[in-house]
């Protein structure tokens, strides 16, 4: 079956409290879609098969975003590797194989570019996958996002599935963590500079080299880019996977100089040499996902105008009641 997806169908988001999920609710309940099921991290734990077979069984939605994950930066992947590998296989592994037992018509995992070898050619096509080795410190979670595509792969195969997989490249924007310990890159350097600013200090420190490149993508694009595949592309189209970015990088440096500029803080960037640098480079090849008729559309200055905003927004409320994180690495749920 090819069932595209349907105003009036019952579609189950995982994940839905965090960042990418958030982003897909929006565009859900934007495009006019109403039957919508979520539950939220206390109300079902995804690692835990049993609950999830039961809520499957009971709400029996015909659709499902997989945005759920243990996600963070270099460092939390670096640091908690047990934690990433085990959750993410535990969560991936409960929901497809809950969603084959209920015969759901379409199922899209949200992975990550991660998945790719460390010296893929650039920029990174879909036939990259298993070329070559991985990245040390994000491995395990890579590894799980790999296992979460061969599940689908799997059960396309042998049942008919209609399972496939969007890979993403680095996301930032509304719903994101700032948290300084383990957030992704943009969102650390965000409230680093801001929380400079506010101090009045002349330095930021910035990991690494910043030399890397990297490709951001904002997240309300990714989620246009979901549902654009959900409704309208054929699993052939898409199958095994298919990846999402602008098709453009830019190096740590110039990312964190134009998060200086967008924030408002005129002081001195040091880059920390010791601390790791990750990938060389990240840039994914869209072709595939241009030739079936997407394009990102928000700019990199506009896309972190809105994260900044977000930002903001958040960390009045979070400072008046004096919290000091902001999100946390953790299941997005």
């Amino acid at each position: 079956m090819n069932n595209a997806v349907l105003s009036t169908d019952k579609i189950y988001v995982a994940g839905h409290q965090g960042m990418v999920g958030s982003a897909i609710m929006r565009r859900l309940q934007t495009k006019g879609y109403r039957n919508i099921v979520t539950r939220t991290r206390a109300e079902l734990d995804l690692t835990e098969q049993s609950s999830v077979r039961s809520f499957f069984n009971t709400e029996r939605p015909r659709h499902v975003f997989m945005a759920a994950a243990r996600v963070g930066g270099i460092h939390a992947n670096n640091t908690y590797r047990a934690e990433f590998i085990y959750q993410n296989l535990m969560i991936e592994a409960n929901i497809i194989h809950a969603a084959h037992l209920n015969d759901i018509d379409r199922l899209l995992l949200l992975g990550s570019s991660c998945i790719y070898p460390k010296h893929a050619p650039q920029p990174m096509s879909e036939e990259c996958l298993l070329s070559g080795p991985l990245e040390l410190t994000n491995k395990p979670y890579a590894i799980a996002k790999i296992a979460g595509l061969e599940l689908c792969a799997a059960y396309r195969a042998q049942y008919g599935s209609n399972f496939f997989g969007v890979m993403p490249t680095n996301l930032y924007g509304p719903g994101d963590s700032y948290d300084l310990e383990n957030s992704h890159v943009i969102p650390a350097l965000i409230r680093k500079m801001h929380e400079a600013k506010t101090r009045g200090d002349r330095a930021v420190t910035v990991w690494g080299t910043g030399t890397p490149r990297r490709e951001f993508l904002y997240c309300e694009d990714l989620a246009d880019a979901c549902m654009f595949l959900m409704e309208r592309a054929t699993i052939e189209e898409v199958a095994p996977f298919v990846n999402v970015g602008v098709g453009v990088d830019v190096t740590i440096r110039a990312a964190a100089e134009q998060i200086a500029e967008t924030v408002g803080f005129g002081g001195e960037l040091v880059f920390d040499s010791s601390k790791p640098d990750g990938t060389p480079r990240k840039l994914l090849d869209v072709t595939r996902l241009q030739q079936l008729g997407w394009t990102a559309t928000t700019s990199f200055v506009e896309g972190l105008r809105a994260a900044y905003a977000d930002f903001q927004a958040r960390y009045a409320s979070a400072s008046a009641v004096g919290v000091r994180h902001l999100g946390h690495q953790s299941i997005d749920m």
